[in-house]
């Protein structure tokens, strides 16, 4: 993953341009549309209601992929703290620390562990031994079922 650069007052604010123009460019295929109206059983009108509506649809589908992004990105950020607060919780004090360093796939994948399996497969990520959020799932023997997911 590329590093970011470090976050500051200036730079914090996060602005959704992306978004703002799906959804400038969703009112302006409306109006497309609608100005294809004006023009009933010509061929530009339907031209110009064809566009629109296609237009329309283009943006939706784009709208809907950002949108299920934002939901991820929150449930990402949910499971994050559960999982900090769950590790505080269950974890000894000698692996706390390497347990803050733990990335946000790791600490998904961990979430499937129950608590009493937990300590082990941190500890084996912390060394090194497992990795990847597929291989930490592989290694969960008491499956903690999530039905809760976005």
């Amino acid at each position: 993953m590329p590093q970011r650069p470090a976050q500051s007052y200036a730079n914090h604010v996060k602005k959704p341009w992306l978004f703002l123009a799906q959804v400038i460019g969703y009112v302006a295929s409306a109006a497309i549309a609608l100005l294809g109206l004006c023009f009933p059983g010509s061929t530009m009108g339907v031209c110009l209601i064809g566009t629109g509506l296609l237009l329309m649809a283009v943006i939706n589908v784009s709208l809907t992929i950002k949108t299920r992004i934002y939901a991820l990105t929150v449930q990402d950020r949910v499971i994050r703290l559960e999982m900090q607060l769950r590790l505080e919780r269950v974890l000894p004090d000698d692996i706390k620390e390497a347990a803050r360093g733990l990335s946000l796939r790791q600490l998904i994948a961990l979430r499937f562990a129950s608590d009493a399996e937990l300590p082990e497969l941190v500890r084996k990520v912390a060394e090194g031994s497992i990795a990847s959020g597929s291989d930490i799932k592989q290694q969960v023997k008491d499956w903690q079922a999530d039905h809760h997911r976005v």
